[in-house]
């Protein structure tokens, strides 16, 4: 039996995993700075909104 099958370690699982996790990590900031951007839209919109009304 191998060094790697006795400790119970897969390294396959060891590369595997984290890549994975990273991909999702990867994909969930590119969602929220995209909601980010979203956000910074309607924030921009609000701030003008009172400049654009006419004045009494």
């Amino acid at each position: 039996m191998t060094q790697a099958g006795e400790n119970g370690i897969d390294p396959a699982a060891t590369v595997v995993t984290p890549t994975a996790e990273a991909a999702e990590l990867q994909t969930r900031i590119n969602a929220l700075r995209e909601e980010l951007m979203a956000l910074n839209e309607r924030m921009k919109a609000i701030f003008a909104a009172p400049q654009r009304s006419p004045s009494r």
